[in-house]
């Protein structure tokens, strides 16, 4: 068996308009493909896909999945998701790679948010920066 790239990482949402619609405008990621079934966001590469929970007990941050971004300038992106409503599992802060922040989605999945201002060092342990305060 060879595993050679993550081509999706799946979040089961309980609404998928609503989840479409903060994936899509919230956060202004591109849609790639979108049905009542499955909605896909970036065009190349690994995708983001939402598909509806059968289950609420499915839901959430409970699921132990975190979806990881990076962006270039952490600021105007926290200014941004904070005028839009977001609620932050983790706000801002400095950490020793830069600057990292946890969002929430709808459904409660974690969206980690980093701005990294030197390259990550071996051992760089992102569970273990989740944590609220």
């Amino acid at each position: 068996m060879s595993f050679k790239k993550v081509g999706a990482v799946i979040l089961l949402v309980s609404n998928m308009e609503k989840s479409t619609k903060f994936y899509k405008d919230v956060l202004g990621l591109p849609v790639k493909s979108k049905s009542k079934q499955w909605t896909e966001f970036f065009k190349d590469g690994t995708v983001i896909a939402l598909h509806p929970a059968k289950k609420k007990s499915m839901l959430g941050s409970g699921t132990g999945m975190l979806v990881g971004f990076m962006v270039s300038d952490m600021d105007a992106t926290v200014k941004e998701l904070k005028a839009k409503k977001v609620k932050f599992f983790k706000t801002p802060r400095q950490e020793s790679f830069g600057k990292h922040a946890v969002i929430e989605d709808p459904d409660g999945h974690l969206i980690s948010i980093a701005e990294i201002e030197q390259p990550l060092t071996e051992g760089f342990d992102m569970l273990g920066l989740i944590g609220a305060e």
